[in-house]
């Protein structure tokens, strides 16, 4: 540690020894400083604060009826842009600071101390204030400069989301026209498909296979029944042949009426049956023995008039009755026929096209699902056309972002750079810290012996003895004039500073 401090003491005494450059540097650098302050312009700083409230009354009430951008995403993306090259341009249109600008270089140079000069800072309490600021040697061209970026600022913001709303209703409503072209074209084509595929579609009575079963069981139905039909007309035809066209008068007698008798064996067997439950005297009785007994009369009094009118022969009813029987069914058998004619073609155009049905429930099932996705294509983008156009509204009649100047912008009188009483501070400062640093850099470039350490640490041999200097008097009294003209000569800059320093602070006034 005592070594640190004799080595340090000894840099020091060094430093101390070529005290003369530590006045001389202060002096030039402190002139050098405050003839630089003085020639610098000054600079006037126009400002401004805006409010952004992106919670309006608005808001909640259009809530899933409208698109609802990401307003202050928007506004955190302009903050970032106000500064870019395009705003930078419209703000020196706008202020007329291009006019200045002849060359394309000074154009870039002007456009270059824009950026560096406008600030655009946030609230630290995280609300939606911002301040705009911007320095120049006018006051006029300052406080222009920061109207003309508060208004890009506002419409900027504005007018990106009426620019995104506009450019999405035109985008949807192409789409929108598009799905509705090929939504008719479906249509039509369904349309002309069905038409084309008449009976063949699936819903027309049941698919083709059902159909196909429906048919071929229709079939072997009239199959059986014309089956039956003439087999019933074969065994009238035989039974005719077994009968005589004419009979004889007595057996015609016998067979006048056969109708007659089936009835008065029927109301005899339904007279028996009442007999099992009622008496003689009951009226159902009564009334059907009544009734047989007008059959018996009426069979009795056909007898006497075939009898009376008989010839030897006449026509024999059982044969008219068979030969009527068998025409009853040749008719019956030839509608069935027919019928089974008809249920066969109809079953032979099934089964021709037993082929080309697959395929046709395949379009039209192709057919079907491109329609319900256009449908549902077209519906989903009519609902956002819908969307868009009153978000549009929206933007266009109502503010939904509400921009507040809170201060408006405004110059103060004074400059805000550069800080003079500062600067003139500083520069005796820096030159006597530039001074101690030559001095000290002087030293080491040029050792000299100032104790018996360095001494030692110069020739590395051992140190034996020292001989102490005594002073004279005329040696004392030049190093103490020394001394007094170093003291003047800091005393000098320390008043310099003092002058300066009071001047500015007078003219500040």
């Amino acid at each position: 540690m005592d070594e640190l401090l004799n080595q340090l003491m000894g840099y020091v005494r060094a430093t101390w020894h070529r005290r003369w450059y530590i006045i001389i540097v202060a002096w030039v650098v402190s002139i050098a400083g405050w003839v630089w302050i003085y020639t610098l312009p000054s600079r006037f700083e126009a400002s401004a604060r805006v409010y952004v409230d992106t919670q309006t009354l608005l808001k909640p009430l259009l809530t899933g009826l409208t698109v609802e951008p990401n307003v202050d995403q928007q506004i955190r993306l302009m903050t970032r842009t106000l500064v870019s090259r395009p705003n930078l341009e419209k703000v020196a249109r706008m202020t007329d600071m291009d006019i200045k600008a002849k060359t394309p270089q000074q154009t870039e140079a002007m456009l270059d101390g824009l950026a560096d000069q406008i600030k655009l800072e946030a609230s630290n309490t995280g609300t939606n204030l911002y301040t705009i600021a911007y320095q120049n040697e006018h006051p006029e061209v300052a406080k222009r400069v920061v109207q003309a970026l508060l208004t890009i600022f506002v419409e900027s913001s504005l007018g990106k989301t009426r620019k995104d709303i506009a450019s999405s209703q035109k985008f949807i409503d192409d789409q929108l026209k598009v799905n509705e072209q090929k939504l008719t074209e479906t249509e039509n084509a369904i349309k002309d498909f069905k038409l084309k595929h008449m009976g063949l579609m699936p819903g027309q009575g049941g698919d083709y296979f059902s159909k196909m079963s429906e048919t071929a069981s229709a079939l072997r139905q009239a199959q059986l029944d014309l089956r039956e039909a003439t087999s019933r007309r074969d065994q009238l035809k035989r039974q005719l042949s077994d009968e005589e066209p004419e009979i004889a008068a007595g057996a015609a007698v016998s067979q006048v009426n056969p109708e007659l008798d089936a009835r008065i064996a029927a109301l005899q067997q339904n007279l028996d049956t009442l007999r099992l439950t009622y008496t003689e005297l009951h009226p159902d009785i009564v009334s059907t023995k009544r009734l047989i007994q007008q059959l018996e009369d009426q069979k009795k009094q056909e007898m006497k008039t075939a009898k009376t009118t008989g010839s030897g022969r006449s026509q024999n009813p059982v044969y008219q009755q068979l030969t009527i029987a068998i025409a009853e069914a040749d008719a019956t058998a030839a509608s069935l026929a027919s019928r089974v004619n008809d249920f066969q073609t109809r079953y032979n155009s099934l089964k021709s096209t037993v082929d080309s049905t697959p395929e046709v429930e395949a379009e039209y099932t192709q057919l079907t699902r491109d329609y319900e996705v256009y449908k549902q294509n077209y519906a989903a983008m009519l609902q956002r056309s819908e969307t868009a156009n009153l978000s549009g509204e929206v933007e266009s009649k109502t503010d939904v972002v509400d921009f507040r100047v809170i201060d408006p912008p405004r110059v103060p009188l004074k400059p805000s750079w550069p800080n003079r009483p500062l600067l003139i501070s500083l520069a005796p400062l820096a030159g006597i810290v530039a001074g101690i640093a030559v001095a000290f850099l002087v030293s080491q470039l040029r050792r000299t012996v100032t104790d018996r350490r360095v001494l030692r640490e110069l020739t590395g041999l051992p140190l034996l003895g020292s001989v102490t200097r005594i002073e004279t008097d005329a040696v004392k009294i030049k190093k103490r004039k020394g001394l007094i003209a170093y003291g003047l000569s800091f005393l000098s800059l320390i008043g310099a500073y003092g002058i300066l320093l009071g001047l500015q602070m007078f003219v500040a006034r």
